[in-house]
């Protein structure tokens, strides 16, 4: 393989959708390397097609009808492309559990009940 750069998509497109390891990292205009096991991005293990479908997604802000116009096909297709897009991505906790040190110190506080605290402890929120 050349010194150039490889993209996303060649990478994508190279592996054929199958999963894969980044196993070292360089960082650019240095002679900094980091090896180990690193796992892409999930919008960069998408087929490239996806990711331009995502990419023009975020660019119309969310705008379905916008999409349509874009690509030239239905509001049921954009809402069915979306929907297999979404099983293949894990999404991020927006609500994660508070710590423990949170709910300490809302119970110190007086903001909740020792059971509402060791419930939350529990997990039980």
């Amino acid at each position: 393989m050349t010194e150039q750069a490889m993209d996303w998509q060649e990478l994508t497109s190279l592996t054929g959708g199958r999963p894969f390891v980044v196993e070292r990292v360089r960082l650019t205009g240095s002679d900094i390397a980091i090896e180990g096991a690193f796992e892409p991005p999930q919008l960069a293990q998408l087929t490239v097609e996806d990711q331009v479908f995502v990419t023009a997604f975020v660019r119309c802000h969310g705008s379905i009808k916008e999409m349509e116009r874009i690509f030239g096909v239905s509001y049921p297709t954009i809402k069915s492309r979306l929907n297999r897009i979404t099983q293949l991505l894990d999404f991020v906790e927006t609500d994660p559990a508070p710590s423990r040190a949170d709910v300490i110190d809302r119970l110190r506080r007086g903001e909740i009940t020792a059971q509402q605290a060791l419930s939350e402890l529990d997990g039980d929120t």
